[in-house]
């Protein structure tokens, strides 16, 4: 998978796959194609949940891959924006989550 390929290349940590589509498939139910990855940098992320303790639920950082019903593939995920502000996370850390729009727009260009 390009994103597992992509956190490896950036030093992160991949803390977990999951594979939604696989355990539906396992309990005779079929859906789309979807995976969760979550990962992150333990250094980063630690010192954003010092400065905002609530960020421990949206940490560590997470992108969801899926596929439509028309086959295409989709990324998702929440926006550093929208982090910051659900968060108030301190400008001076921003920056220890702002790579990952990059990290995923640079793995779709791939």
């Amino acid at each position: 998978m390009r994103f597992h390929e992509a956190i490896r290349r950036r030093n992160l940590s991949l803390f977990a796959h999951i594979d939604h589509s696989g355990e539906a498939k396992r309990v005779g139910i079929k859906m789309q194609e979807a995976h969760v990855l979550i990962f992150g940098n333990p250094k980063a992320g630690t010192l954003l949940m010092i400065a905002s303790p609530l960020l421990a639920l949206d940490l560590p950082l997470k992108v969801l891959i899926w596929q439509s019903d028309d086959d295409r593939v989709w990324v998702s995920a929440p926006s550093v924006a929208y982090l910051q502000a659900r968060y108030a996370i301190p400008q001076e850390l921003i920056g220890n989550i702002a790579g990952v729009e990059a990290l995923i727009e640079q793995t779709l260009q791939s």
